[in-house]
């Protein structure tokens, strides 16, 4: 017998109908928040960065193939890692099917790590995604936009992460057990995973100049993950239990 609350047809319509409401509000709200985002001013990137990709050295201008308007998703896997992050990974199997969309509507897309292009080569045929990857390894790139940090910053305990600085160090008597996941997750230590971050940027591309327009970084990338949209929608919601997601070639066969 369920311990969760249960009534009929009618009770549920009722419940239903209210929650209609916050949604709509919720939907209108969202639209708002998307106009504003669009509001943001433009900034002007004149510093030059270089990538490697699968058609050989790009321009970040080179990135958006054509078209006037590129979002990035800024991908972990640094240099050190065996494999990427399985978090980045979740999202990536919902936005691989979206790229080719996006082209259409004249949004180029790539997906940006600092691992070289041979390891993101491998282990994107490992999991089997389209979606193009550029590697940015000798460049600034990640590190300009927050999604890197240096050796430094990570021991002064003031990492700027998602327009804010903050001590991701974890306390001496947790290291050994962050240490451990990392190792057996991306076969590096915790703080070479945790020195990449997750995050999106925007750019507009008018003119031969090339413009950053927005970033979003931590649960302001939720809405990107796909998966967590079904959850949400469940009888019991995202059900989450410490670091729960794998990577899709790593649950066991049902």
């Amino acid at each position: 017998m369920t311990d969760h609350k249960t009534g009929t047809r009618e009770e549920w319509l009722a419940a239903r109908l209210e929650l209609l409401e916050a949604e709509k509000a919720l939907t209108r709200q969202s639209d708002e928040l998307a106009r504003r985002r669009q509001e943001l001013p433009w900034v002007r990137i004149d510093k030059e960065y270089r990538f490697d990709t699968d058609e050989g050295t790009a321009s970040l201008a080179d990135l958006f193939e054509g078209r006037s308007q590129l979002l990035v998703y800024h991908f972990m896997f640094g240099p050190e890692y065996t494999a990427g992050c399985p978090s980045c990974s979740a999202i990536a199997d919902g936005f691989n099917g979206s790229v080719v969309h996006l082209a259409n509507h004249d949004v180029a897309f790539f997906a940006v790590s600092r691992a070289p292009l041979a390891k993101l080569r491998a282990y994107k045929q490992r999991m089997g995604w389209s979606f193009p990857w550029a590697s940015s390894f000798d460049s600034d790139f990640n590190y300009d936009f927050h999604v890197s940090h240096t050796e430094k910053e990570w021991q002064s305990g003031a990492v700027a992460y998602n327009f804010r600085e903050r001590d991701m160090r974890p306390a001496a008597g947790d290291l050994s057990s962050w240490n451990a996941w990392s190792e057996s997750t991306v076969g590096t230590d915790w703080e070479s995973y945790r020195r990449e971050g997750p995050g999106m940027s925007a750019f507009a591309l008018e003119d031969g100049v090339v413009y950053h327009t927005f970033s979003a970084y931590e649960r302001g990338i939720d809405g990107l993950w796909g998966m967590y949209q079904w959850f949400d929608r469940a009888p019991l919601g995202r059900n989450e239990s410490g670091m729960w997601w794998r990577r899709h070639d790593e649950y066991e066969v049902a």
